[in-house]
Order: structure tokens, then C-alpha cells, then sequence
């Protein structure tokens, strides 16, 4: 859990450098209802789920994580799409492969990799609250 928490983190931090008219924009993300979800909207409706493929999601799902399950990822991209550039979710992907190159990101000195981490961070704290 720490793990995914940490991940999250990350991916909220890419999200706050924001994102252009790539193919990895927020036009690419669409909702998704999986045919057991119980949430609903205020009005009974039920209430849609993001989902989009690319980078983000593909390395999700290749991570072995428990909870890294296709919906999610899908969830965690469309988020991405909607708040990180290409360059960004290209530089997070590597994070769910070696999560303590998050950690060294994080504790870098480096101004740019502190640009970064707070993007990253803002994207996973998003994504945890829209993708849990």
C-alpha cells in the first residue's frame, strides 16, 4: 500500500506541469463503467469511471501490484492524459518499475527534478482520489 501511495505521489507530481494537444492529451480519455461497480450519482445514475490506455497504464499493469488491475490503470492514465505532458508520463513510467527512483527523485536537489516531483505529486494525489 505504501507502494501504491507512493506511486500516486509520483504520478500527482507529473500532473501539475499540465499537458498540451498530444496524444496523450485529455481528449483520449473516455469513462468506463465496469458492469459490478455499485457507485452512483447523486441522482441514481451510476456514476462513470475514467479510462484510457497509453503509457501510464501500461506500466501500471506490467507492475505486478495487487491492485494494479486494468480498470485502475486505465483510471490512473486518464487522469495522467488530463493533467501530465508526454514528456512527464514518460518520465514517471520508469517509477513503476523501480520505485526508489521516485524516492532519489524526490530527495534530488536539483531544481528541475523538484519541478517534477511536485507535478508528480499533485497527479497521484488526484488519481487516488478519482481512481481509489
Amino acid at each position: 500500500m505504501i507502494r501504491l501511495t507512493a506511486l500516486f505521489s509520483c504520478l500527482a507530481l507529473v500532473a501539475a506541469c499540465g499537458g498540451g494537444g498530444t496524444r496523450y492529451s485529455s481528449y483520449n480519455a473516455t469513462t468506463y463503467q465496469s458492469p459490478g461497480a455499485r457507485m452512483s450519482t447523486p441522482l441514481g445514475q451510476p456514476a462513470p469511471k475514467l479510462f484510457a490506455r497509453g503509457p501510464i497504464a501500461s506500466a501500471c499493469e506490467a507492475s505486478g501490484r495487487k491492485q494494479a488491475n486494468r480498470e485502475r490503470c486505465g483510471c490512473v492514465q486518464a487522469v495522467a492524459d488530463m493533467s501530465l505532458s508526454n514528456a512527464d508520463q514518460r518520465r514517471g513510467v520508469g517509477f513503476f518499475n523501480d520505485p526508489h527512483s521516485a524516492q532519489e527523485m524526490r530527495t534530488s536537489s536539483s531544481s528541475s527534478n523538484e519541478a517534477f516531483w511536485k507535478r508528480w505529486k499533485a497527479f497521484g494525489d488526484q488519481a487516488g482520489q478519482l481512481c481509489g
